[in-house]
């Protein structure tokens, strides 16, 4: 993979050529700045992703306070907004231990492996106008991949920890984590099918030419219960905390970590949530797009879109507006923690082989027809 990121202000601008002739011109070889230009991109997205996941956190304490009439982090900054750093501190200082008679490779390479597909999933994101990453061809189905590589983390840490809880942790993870994907992935497919696309600039492209009535959430009613579900399990959220419930596991495949390593199982889960939730923004909630399409406002103000005071301004509209749609769904998955009871493995499975797979099927099989039905509708 050769990131490179792109911004569009008035006309495209390739960061990476212009790191590289920079540093052409100080003296490095071209081969050398290449190199050189390699880290950044990932150095940024784990900086934006941390950011992003540590205002969840904040976000989870405070909106759980609220539904439980309580007041919340309130001292520690103002309104409590440095509780996340604090707990970034205090876990970084905390001494880690591994387990007597553990795998101390596969201990230590579990939560590694849980949190590295995460911030990989990151590079496909698009969080404005063609302002991403990496603008993969197959960019949708990248995170569906990676994130099959997460269940795999956790149940080797379960397996490495020498703990009966952990194992069984372990197990419900992978198990919850293959029931769910593939009700996830024929969600995703059926909005592949309609936007003839995999990647999620085309995508959020396709639903930005009538505004809020253009969004994917229209056409795939369906699609948009059944890819939140899914979401929620493969995130590991509450009522789907399985692996982890501590009423019965003791918080399941983490029970044995601490310290730095139990960090990175604590914010892979934000992270997990983060980016579902810019996922279905992205897939089913037009992305960067505005509910009033920016091109009729301006024609209504007068102003040519084109514009180059202009286009700053509408960067940061998009960036806004996709944000706030991933954290409303952030805010609903909050709620529902707080408002409906976690469910048994057997009803999980049920839900996820008995229900899920056969309506995510038969949703596919409605897109496609009605794709061939009302192309203009359900087409590019």
């Amino acid at each position: 993979m050769n990131p490179t990121l792109l911004l569009i202000i008035g006309k495209e601008i390739d960061f990476q050529a212009s790191f590289v002739r920079i540093l052409t011109d100080w003296g490095f070889t071209t081969g050398i700045a290449k190199v050189l230009w390699l880290p950044i991109p990932m150095i940024l997205v784990i900086v934006l992703a941390t950011l992003l996941a540590l205002v969840a956190t904040w976000l989870e304490r405070k909106i759980s306070a609220a539904a439980q009439q309580r007041i919340g982090p309130e001292y520690i900054g103002p309104q409590g907004i440095l509780v996340p750093v604090a707990d970034v501190i205090k876990l970084v200082f905390k001494e880690a231990t591994i387990p007597t008679k553990a795998d101390p490779l596969l201990f230590t390479f579990g939560p590694v492996l849980v949190i590295t597909p995460i911030f990989l999933s990151f590079l496909i994101v698009p969080l404005g106008q063609k302002l991403i990453i990496s603008n993969l061809g197959i960019g949708i189905f990248l995170w569906i991949v990676l994130s099959s590589i997460v269940p795999i983390g956790a149940l080797m840490a379960g397996y490495a920890s020498n703990n009966k809880y952990s194992l069984l942790g372990g197990l419900r993870s992978a198990a919850q984590s293959i029931s769910y994907e593939v009700p996830l992935a024929l969600s995703v497919l059926a909005i592949v099918m309609m936007s003839d696309s995999l990647s999620t600039v085309e995508i959020v492209a396709q639903q930005s030419s009538q505004g809020i009535l253009s969004w994917n959430i229209w056409r795939q009613p369906i699609g948009v219960v059944i890819f939140w579900i899914a979401a929620l399990a493969e995130a590991e959220r509450l009522p789907f905390d399985l692996p982890e419930a501590e009423e019965e596991l003791v918080a399941g495949y983490q029970t044995e970590y601490g310290g730095i390593r139990f960090m990175l199982f604590y914010g892979s889960s934000y992270l997990n949530l983060v980016l579902s939730s810019l996922i279905f923004s992205i897939l089913y909630l037009g992305g960067w797009g505005s509910p009033i399409p920016v091109e009729f406002l301006a024609s209504w103000l007068g102003v040519n879109e084109t514009a180059l005071w202009l286009q700053p301004i509408i960067l940061s509209l998009g960036i806004t507006m996709t944000l706030v749609k991933a954290y409303l769904m952030i805010f609903v998955a909050i709620l529902l923690r707080w408002t409906v009871p976690r469910v048994r493995i057997d009803q999980l499975l049920n839900l996820g082989w008995k229900f899920l797979l056969p309506v995510s099927l038969l949703n596919l099989l409605l897109t496609a027809s009605f794709k061939l039905l009302l192309p203009i509708n359900f087409g590019v």
